[in-house]
């Protein structure tokens, strides 16, 4: 039997090797005002942005521009509703990594009534039901991590010792196009290439192992670990199929964007929330660290005090796909698992949490702070124990 299941509302995809030359015509045909949403340098600096803005001028199209140089704040996306308060904005365009199309879909939403987002943030704010409308978004990433093009969220931060670090949430954000081309990536350094394939990679692993997964995003999410599985050092070391690379951790991380959107995520997602708010830590450094000590975490807790939880089955399958090969014991393919992703973690130099001046003494805070979402579809409820265990495993 399979169990009843629901997907929520996608983009409409366009993934390839050029698809960026058809975001001209996709813009013009909502109208002829953009608001160009990127960040600080890489694209504009990149040899993309000019003939973008040729092919706009062509089609008597005229743009705005915001930028966005760190994880998007409530404060930056309000500031950017009330300056264009006024402007007839036909689309939005999000153009960079998941800071940038955070940042877009949120304006998106916000444009028409010109609310701030703190009335809509979730666990914050003046709590209002969102309801719409928003202006069209179209999505174009040039990292390979969040997934944030095919998701309804917009992550906002506020950072500091009582900061946040909360989604405004609405079917109404997902973009109407993610034009995902892995040409895009060709410019990304080693540091952003780890963190973000790290981050998609936690992704796919907490939506396949999450309470609410289905057969679908099963699928995918199996798709997706292959993927990465092939492309990630390729990509990573600069080599002859760098380019096959890019393509497979693009892919990765728009599965990655579908599957949390559907099924939620896990511990590590949990944890990156209050890090991420309190310190000044990367999300996808914050998954890429965290992922190894949190599977063995979560897999010693199954095995103790659910046995029969269909996740145990999955991490073995898990294991069997990033190593490449079958494993007639599944407690050695979930022992393969946990090698993996800690070798992946050394070898891709990812930091521990001390280098960004997390202490033990910070634990307590941190892990009061975790419960929210993501630790609701991890596929058992951790004790604050175990969850300090992943923590210190990284200090």
């Amino acid at each position: 039997m399979i169990k009843p299941f629901s997907i929520a509302r996608l983009p409409r995809i366009e993934f390839g090797s050029g698809v960026m030359a058809r975001l001209p015509n996709l813009i013009a045909t909502y109208g002829k005002r953009v608001l160009l949403v990127t960040g600080a340098r890489s694209f504009q600096s990149s040899p993309h942005w000019e003939p973008l803005l040729a092919a706009l001028r062509e089609k008597g199209i005229s743009w705005g521009t915001m930028t966005v140089t760190d994880e998007p704040s409530p404060l930056l996306v309000d500031e950017t509703v009330q300056r264009l308060q006024g402007d007839a904005v036909d689309v939005v365009v999000g153009i960079g990594g998941g800071s940038v199309l955070d940042a877009a879909k949120a304006v998106a939403g916000l444009l028409p009534s010109g609310d701030s987002v703190m009335d809509y943030l979730e666990g914050v704010g003046a709590q209002k039901s969102y309801t719409g409308p928003a202006v069209p978004c179209i999505a174009a990433p040039t990292t390979a991590g969040t997934g944030s093009e095919a998701t309804k969220n917009s992550v906002l931060s506020h950072r500091g010792e009582h900061g946040f670090k909360k989604s405004f949430r609405h079917e109404r954000l997902v973009p109407e196009y993610a034009v995902v081309d892995p040409d895009l990536l060709a410019t990304c350094p080693q540091p952003q290439i780890a963190a973000n394939a790290m981050d998609a990679l936690t992704q796919l692993l907490e939506s396949y192992v999450s309470g609410n997964a289905n057969p679908v995003t099963d699928a995918l999410a199996e798709k997706g670990m292959e993927a990465v599985a092939k492309g990630l050092f390729a990509w990573y070391e600069n080599g002859p199929d760098a380019a096959m690379g890019r393509a497979c951790l693009a892919f990765a991380a728009l599965i990655s964007g579908i599957c949390l959107a559907q099924a939620g995520l896990g511990s590590v997602h949990g944890l990156a929330s209050p890090l991420g708010a309190f310190f000044p830590i990367p999300h996808g450094v914050v998954c890429g660290t965290l992922v190894a000590a949190a599977t063995e975490v979560n897999i010693d807790a199954l095995k103790e005090r659910a046995p029969d939880n269909p996740s145990l089955e999955k991490y073995a399958k898990a294991g069997a796909i990033l190593s490449a090969q079958p494993y007639s014991d599944p407690d050695k393919a979930r022992e393969a698992l946990v090698t993996i992703l800690s070798d992946w973690t050394r070898r891709l130099e990812l930091p521990p949490l001390r280098h960004y001046g997390i202490q033990a003494s910070d634990f307590p805070h941190v892990v009061a702070n975790c419960r929210g979402g993501s630790m609701k579809t991890n596929p058992l409820v951790l004790t604050d124990e175990e969850v300090t265990a992943i923590l210190r495993q990284r200090l």
